[in-house]
């Protein structure tokens, strides 16, 4: 399995102009090939091969006058900006013709240098390295010192630069991880129990097993440090240094949550795929979900990301993941006599069964149903559950006041 591992770097001035300069011109080619596709298109012509696209908008575009500029910068990260259109129209036919995976993607668009994010990558053909002193040794950039927090577990195939909205830079490394190596780092799944997840916005995840996880609520814990850096943005002149400070203040406040929560679901994600052999979670509909009256409290939550994490972990370290379906009416059953109760308001966090008698939390219960509902998945159909490893994508690999007492975020009520 291919991962990717992030470092901060902390490069020089003359080094964050270098970097600066790779930017633009890389954001420059990839505007380029996109005006050349989207140019053949209005005329009815064939689009231009990569090829093509290489010799026009970067070796011959080097000689001409208005375009010299592109020879400060390593020609690696240009031929990878070519990739990356390249890439972007091939997901984006498949998206239209319905053969990709995942997400419709929308046609490529031009990048600006307003962008908040600026990335540039290079492959083993740059030939960058990492130096015995640790620095990361990038061509026509030079060394730049990296806030080393981990070792890599093997030799990266390529580095991407990154520059984020808060002025902030990284290093994304792609390397190859071991299967035995990361098999060992966990314990044998033998004898693990299993354990079934249900999602909310009061306790983040209640388990099976009755343990209650309480929400951080990053976001909310600093909405009131939020607003005012956005009040002192909105009253800056537009494009004013001011402004630019105001806006990096914002960008930074942003960035410590995000930080934050995904701190949160790495420790929780790692915790649980460690202490279990087989999770089961609630195929939630998260963007529906995000429309509704308690949208921020469900962004907050991030449960997308969460269950990303759990799933990918799951694939590395040998465990059982398994999603239920979101219409399984987990809230209505009884998960002692299994009888359906019938839906029920969200504001009813306790309900005693009619036909038992059995009194019920309404996530605990859940909980327990998403468990059962998961386990009687995998015997009705005697497949296996586990999912394949995922590979990260090959031009990377290669080159690249609110009420919150509800569960999963306002589930349909009907269920």
């Amino acid at each position: 399995m291919q991962l990717r591992y992030a470092f901060r770097l902390d490069p020089g001035p003359g080094q964050r102009v270098a970097l600066a300069r790779a930017f633009g011109c890389a954001r420059v080619v990839y505007n380029d090939a996109v005006a050349a596709r989207e140019r053949a298109r209005r005329e009815g012509a064939a689009f231009p091969s990569a090829a093509v696209l290489s010799k026009t908008l970067i070796t011959e575009a080097k000689q001409s006058p208005g375009r010299q500029w592109l020879s400060e910068v390593s020609a690696v990260i240009l031929q990878q900006a070519l990739r990356d259109v390249e890439r972007a129209y091939t997901n984006f036919f498949s998206s239209l013709k319905g053969s990709r995976q995942g997400a419709r993607v929308g046609a490529p668009r031009f990048k600006s240098k307003r962008d908040a994010r600026q990335a540039i990558r290079f492959t083993a053909n740059a030939r960058w390295k990492i130096t015995e002193a640790g620095r990361l040794l990038l061509p026509k950039i030079g060394k730049v010192k990296v806030r080393w927090s981990r070792p890599l577990p093997s030799v990266p195939s390529s580095v991407t630069v990154i520059r984020d909205a808060a002025g902030r830079f990284f290093a994304s490394f792609v390397v190859e991880s071991d299967p035995g190596a990361d098999l060992a780092r966990m314990p044998d799944a033998d004898g693990l129990p299993s354990v079934g997840i249900d999602l909310g916005l009061t306790h983040f995840a209640v388990l099976s097993d009755g343990t209650k996880i309480d929400s951080p609520r990053f976001l909310r814990r600093a909405e009131k440090k939020l607003k005012k850096a956005q009040r002192e943005l909105s009253r800056k002149q537009k494009r004013s240094n001011n402004r630019e400070k105001a806006r990096l203040k914002v960008a930074r406040a942003h960035a410590q949550v995000a930080d934050a929560r995904r701190e949160f679901h790495h420790q929780l994600s790692t915790q649980l795929i460690r202490e279990n052999q087989a999770v089961a979670v609630e195929d939630l509909a998260v963007k529906a979900l995000a429309r509704t009256r308690l949208g921020k409290s469900v962004h907050d939550a991030g449960w997308a990301q969460f269950l990303a994490m759990l799933e990918y972990k799951a694939g590395r370290y040998a465990r059982v993941f398994v999603k239920v379906g979101r219409f399984e009416p987990t809230s209505q059953v009884c998960s002692v006599c299994g009888v359906k109760d019938g839906p029920k308001p969200l504001h009813v966090r306790t309900w005693a069964c009619t036909h038992c008698g059995t009194v019920h939390d309404r996530d605990h219960n859940a909980a327990k149903n998403v468990k059962q509902a998961a386990g009687l998945a995998v015997t009705a159909c005697r497949a296996q559950v586990r999912p394949e490893l995922v590979p990260a994508q090959r031009e990377e690999a290669g080159s690249h006041g609110i009420h919150t007492g509800t569960r999963a975020a306002q589930r349909h009520s009907t269920r």
